[in-house]
Formats: structure tokens, sequence, C-alpha cells
């Protein structure tokens, strides 16, 4: 099934949604349309890069990281990690237009102005992430790897050939110490904005019916 398809598919879904709740929209008051469209917006942005980051963060990236050999791991996280951010990014920014939506800041209480900074918090980090740490990391992976494959190491999985190098090698052990501080300045963001996210959870759930 390819990407069209399965996105045709996903959308159809979620059109036939409004047949089984037509009042969302159909029998809603004047105006009170636009109302629940901005909700709806702003559940799925924040379930989207709530759900992606958590399989990012916690699952997929250490399933990789265990399994393929290390230059195989960082060649594939360059490609995802600048579409992850882009995405969470995206949902962050649609979550923050949808919540000043429906909670204008003239009007909005003390618990809603907070609710609205967590989300400019985690869009934040994820801004920093897409256009600044990301880059970098990436960049100085690829002069790492260049240094490594001289080097005949980085086809193995883990870091136990890199750590055992680096202790010989003044370059590695130099490009080591680089790019971990990007990398950990990038993983502090991704971390930030996820806790932002989560405090903003208990949030949705206080106002959610079941």
């Amino acid at each position: 099934m390819g990407w069209a398809t399965r996105f045709l598919a996903a959308v159809c879904f979620f059109a036939a949604g409004v047949l089984f709740v037509p009042e969302a929209i159909l029998g809603s008051p004047s105006g009170a349309g636009a109302v629940t469209a901005a909700k709806l917006a702003h559940l799925l942005s924040f379930a989207t890069s709530w759900g992606a980051a958590l399989w990012a963060t916690f699952i997929g990236g250490i399933i990789m990281f265990k399994n393929l050999p290390r230059h195989m791991f960082g060649n594939l996280q360059s490609k995802m990690f600048p579409a992850y951010f882009t995405l969470i990014s995206a949902c962050a920014a649609l979550s923050v237009a949808a919540f000043a939506y429906l909670h204008p800041w003239k009007t909005a209480s003390t618990v809603e102005r907070y609710q609205l900074g967590f989300l400019l918090s985690a869009l934040g980090c994820n801004l920093s992430n897409l256009l600044v740490f990301t880059p970098m990391t990436i960049e100085m992976m690829k002069k790492r790897h260049k240094i490594e494959r001289d080097l005949s190491i980085g086809e193995e999985v883990g870091w136990s050939k890199n750590q055992q190098v680096a202790k010989s090698n003044p370059t590695l052990k130099a490009m080591n110490k680089k790019f971990g501080m990007i990398h950990g300045l990038s993983s502090l963001a991704n971390i930030m904005s996820f806790g932002s996210l989560a405090m903003h959870s208990w949030y949705l759930a206080s106002k959610i019916e079941l």
C-alpha cells in the first residue's frame, strides 16, 4: 500500500467519524462549529506530537541504536530527525494557535495562561532542535563518521570501539566531546518539549468527560 493510499484511507476514516457524532458539527449552535474544529485540531496535534515524541525518544531510537551498525544508525537518524522535528513543530504550532483561539489571553484564567506557556515552551524547544541543534548534530556526526572510517570503526553495534580508540586518538576524543555537547543540548530540548506536553496532558485529562 503506497503512501498516498494510506493517507487517503486515514482521511476517509477521519471524515467518517462525523457520521457517528453529527451534532459535533452539524447540530451545533451558530459559531460553535469553529470552536469544535479548534478543539479537534488541538487534540489531534497534541496527540500526534506526544505520541511521536514518546516513540522517537524512548522506544524507536533505543531499539535502532541497540540493533543497527552505528554509522547506519546515525545516517538513518540524520534523515528521520529533520522530519520528526518538522512534524512535532507543526503540531505544536497548531496546538498553540488552537488553544489561543479557544482561550484568548485577555479573558483566559491563570491556569489557561500557564497551559499556553507550556505549549509555547514545547514549540520553542522543537523549533530550536529543528533549526539549530539538529543541523549542527548532523554536521558533527558526518565529520566524526569520516574520522571513524579512516580508523576502520563505526560498523559495529554500540559505542565500545569508539571509546577504546578515542583513548589513544586525540582527534576522535575531541570530536566525541563536541558531538556529545551538541547532541546533549538537542536531547535536553527534546526532553523539555516532552515534559511541557506531559504537564499539558493533565489539563486535557481534567477537561475530558468519558
